[in-house]
């Protein structure tokens, strides 16, 4: 998503901040745990969604680079992923882009009928409602700034 008018280092100060991310994060309800300096490698992230997500999540940051991006292996009870955060700064702004790979971890012969039908769908979904509240939240903080 492009957002004009940020700098990266604005878009990245509010993806990294965890207090944060019930505004944005899709099924996000808290932290369990942090270790190591979250966001740079190697760090882990531990955190519950809501009632009706996906559970208990486990972030493990395997790159890290300050104003281009992180690079997690993330873990939850029904799936393996790399997930992907990307800050790419254009003359007007910076685009933000997020994307997951993952791997189900069950549904048998099934699986790759109901990850086309229905996963794969439901990712897409929830990656693209993050960035869109992502960018919402980020005006807002800009639009509080300017008052």
């Amino acid at each position: 998503m492009q957002l004009p008018g940020f700098r990266a280092s604005e878009a990245e100060a509010l993806w990294y901040d965890t207090s944060r991310w019930p505004t944005f994060v899709d099924g996000f309800a808290h932290v369990v745990s942090k270790e190591g300096e979250w966001p740079a490698a190697p760090s882990t992230l531990v955190w519950q969604s809501t009632p009706a997500g996906r559970g208990r999540v486990l972030e493990r940051v395997t790159e890290y680079e300050p104003r281009l991006g992180q690079t997690a292996q993330v873990e939850d009870p029904k799936m393996s992923a790399t997930q992907r955060v990307a800050f790419m700064p254009s003359d007007d702004g910076v685009e933000v882009t997020l994307s997951m790979e993952y791997t189900l971890k069950e549904g048998g012969p099934l699986r790759p009928f109901m990850d086309f039908l229905f996963i794969r769908r439901a990712v897409t979904d929830a990656l693209k409602r993050t960035v869109q509240r992502f960018a919402r939240e980020l005006e807002t903080d800009a639009e509080m700034a300017g008052e």
